[in-house]
């Protein structure tokens, strides 16, 4: 049975909001800004979010719940590993999970308005896909700074390991997992490793893997830069297309198959044709994508390491996403 850590997540208390404010208030007055008026927060069981207002306009403080506090240390490093991909910070502490940041403009969400318009994604998906490239020669560098590795050749021992976590699978219980289901989870690891043999024998570099790459993660403004890493891992880079191409899907009412997914992860894929050829990168997309479904599980369980009873609203997604391992894939 596993116990939530919860050791820095009680943000509620007078003394760390005291000492949140103070270091908010002194990474600003280093770039000669002040804290103009009240903080306008939101909560949730993986971090707390202010928008800080100043004289020049907002900014941002995030802190990380301990299971996600190694996006502080990812913030910290990607701009200088993938410059102009994402916001430069104004401080992070690494260490309390502490990250400040400017105002990113408009986000992809706010700029479609719901509209269906996969446009944008033909250039967005390509983008993402230089940082990924710029970023996987520090692979190893972003893992000894606590990035989680989901490597391939890792993946089916977190599966085990997550398969036998009774308490994050909610095995039994309403929202959770069925013994059945259970069962045949785990009937199904070894053709999940040999799945994750075959991705690990092709040659393609393990980089940073957003995980969670949606229109709300993406800004627009002076080109594209992503943010929200809390979700992140050293991964197999085409995993992000799980995420990306079901989000697409959702907002632009598209079935499973439909020819717009296609051509947005080849969009994706072309900056990976100078190591393979197209019908292989598809192939390799589809393993992939689906091993990418534990990694959303897994991601999950680190997001709700806290005591928050508000976990409990989120606690179906680690078994949910298990369950989304014998769905089809979005193409």
């Amino acid at each position: 049975m596993t116990t939530p850590r919860t050791e820095g997540t009680d943000w509620s208390t007078d003394r760390w909001r005291d000492d949140a404010l103070g270091w908010v208030g002194d990474s600003l007055a280093a770039r000669g800004l002040r804290v103009t008026g009240p903080v306008d927060p939101r909560v949730r069981p993986w971090s707390l979010v202010w928008r800080v207002p100043t004289e020049a306009g907002p900014v941002w403080f995030k802190a990380n719940n301990p299971g996600t506090r190694y996006e502080a240390a990812l913030l910290a490093e990607l701009p200088r590993l993938a410059p102009g991909a994402v916001l430069d910070p104004i401080a992070v502490d690494v260490e309390r999970g502490w990250s400040l940041l400017p105002d990113g403009g408009p986000s992809l969400r706010d700029t479609l308005a719901g509209k269906q318009d996969v446009a944008h994604w033909q250039r967005v998906l390509p983008a993402y896909a230089a940082l990924q490239v710029a970023v996987a020669p520090h692979a190893e560098l972003l893992v000894a700074r606590g990035v989680p590795d989901q490597r391939p050749e890792l993946m089916p021992e977190l599966f085990d390991r997550l398969l036998d976590d009774e308490e994050a699978l909610l095995l039994g219980e309403p929202d959770g997992l069925t013994p059945e289901l259970h069962q045949r989870l785990r009937a199904y690891r070894p053709e999940f490793a040999e799945t994750c043999r075959r991705l690990a024998e092709v040659d393609l570099p393990a980089t940073i893997q957003h995980d969670d790459l949606h229109d709300g993660n993406v800004f627009v403004a002076d080109g594209y830069r992503f943010f929200d890493w809390g979700d992140a891992s050293v991964a197999h880079p085409f995993g992000t297309l799980l995420v990306t191409l079901r989000s697409v899907a959702y907002a632009g009412e598209l079935k499973p198959g439909d020819p717009a997914l296609a051509r947005l992860r080849d969009a994706y894929l072309e900056a990976w044709t100078d190591r393979h050829d197209r019908a292989t990168l598809r192939e390799v997309a589809g393993l992939a994508m689906r091993v990418a479904t534990v990694s959303r599980a897994l991601s999950w369980r680190r997001a709700l390491r806290s005591a928050d009873p508000a976990r409990a609203e989120y606690a179906s997604a680690v078994p949910g996403w298990l369950e989304e391992l014998f769905a089809d894939g979005p193409v």
